[in-house]
């Protein structure tokens, strides 16, 4: 699930190897770790139409069943296929529960609260640029360097994204959330760096999915009424729970998954993929075929993707030196 870094050589000869090599940790770039990652990114962009659904709906008692639902389904298929999901430890508690906190809570609050000062594409567009951040704070957490492909594609990537995004207008606290929504999406990936090497992709996605859900009840008990929930409509529960299964519960592992195969400078990369699917998604409803600037966008999200994922070349065999 994770890749681990090479045994030191035990010949009496050593060799100076590069920072960014496909053998380092975090620097595989075969195609086998990036499905997961470019699937789950594509589910994340599908629940952007779902999520229309819930316009009308208690926004903390939505999101805490989802969150409850997709625990409960993490823990069955995790006992199912017979996967140890460790009990967190020590610091791991803060790093989990700031997953939980960001990536899940802040998150939803952030779009809810931005879109009522910002049009929707602020706010996407925010979140779209995660992969710069994620290709210069990411390596770092794993203690690497960044890798300089990654941060020269990340920005065509998010150029691709805005394209296909578009931009809209905004005001002082609608670029507040933005910001905030976007630091949100960063920090649901480099907080799960430091406990994805002990845990794997399922005991971080369980962990955090179950502690999300706590929070959202508490959140659910102080500002609505679970009771609320008895207003939901058989196509508001139908997107509550696609959203559980499929963009929380499947998506958090395949994400993660990759995460811990390429690292998060590369995985940030393949968040270009959501608004991509989002654009399909919104065909597939209904809502026409995209305009030129869209096409266009999804040409220069491509292109940054085939540059900053394609394999590493092989580094040149430096000379040996006498131990």
């Amino acid at each position: 699930m994770q890749t681990q870094p090479a045994s030191p050589s035990t010949s009496t000869s050593t060799s100076i190897s590069a920072p960014d090599s496909p053998d380092a940790p975090g620097g595989s770039t075969a195609l086998r770790d990036l499905v997961p990652g470019i699937t789950g990114m594509a589910l994340v962009g599908s629940s952007v139409t779902v999520s229309r659904a819930l316009v009308d709906a208690p926004l903390f008692a939505t999101q805490a069943v989802r969150y409850a639902a997709a625990a409960l389904l993490l823990f069955a298929l995790a006992r199912a296929a017979r996967v140890p999901v460790h009990m967190p430890r020590g610091r791991e508690w803060l790093w989990l529960a700031g997953i939980a906190a960001t990536g899940l809570v802040l998150f939803n609050v952030a779009v809810v609260r931005g879109v009522a000062h910002a049009e929707p594409a602020v706010i996407a567009v925010a979140v779209a640029s995660v992969p710069i951040l994620l290709g210069l704070l990411g390596p770092f957490l794993e203690g690497r360097r960044p890798s300089r492909r990654v941060l020269l594609a990340a920005p065509v990537v998010v150029a691709g994204a805005v394209l296909v995004e578009g931009t809209g207008r905004t005001d002082a606290a609608g670029v507040a959330w933005a910001a905030l929504a976007l630091g949100c999406e960063a920090a649901f990936t480099l907080l799960a760096v430091p406990v994805l090497r002990r845990h794997g992709a399922w005991g971080v996605s369980v962990h955090a999915v179950w502690l999300g859900a706590l929070m959202l009840a508490g959140l659910t008990v102080v500002f609505e009424s679970p009771a609320e929930l008895t207003s939901l409509g058989r196509t508001q529960w139908a997107a509550a729970g696609y959203l559980a299964v499929m963009v929380t519960a499947v998506a958090f592992l395949l994400w993660y998954r990759t995460v811990a195969a390429v690292g998060a400078g590369r995985a940030g990369l393949l968040t270009g993929v959501a608004p991509l699917a989002a654009a399909g998604a919104g065909v597939l409803a209904g809502s026409g075929v995209p305009g030129p600037a869209v096409w266009l966008g999804l040409l220069v999200v491509i292109v940054g993707l085939a540059a900053g994922l394609r394999p590493d070349r092989a580094p040149r065999s430096a000379p040996t030196l006498p131990a």
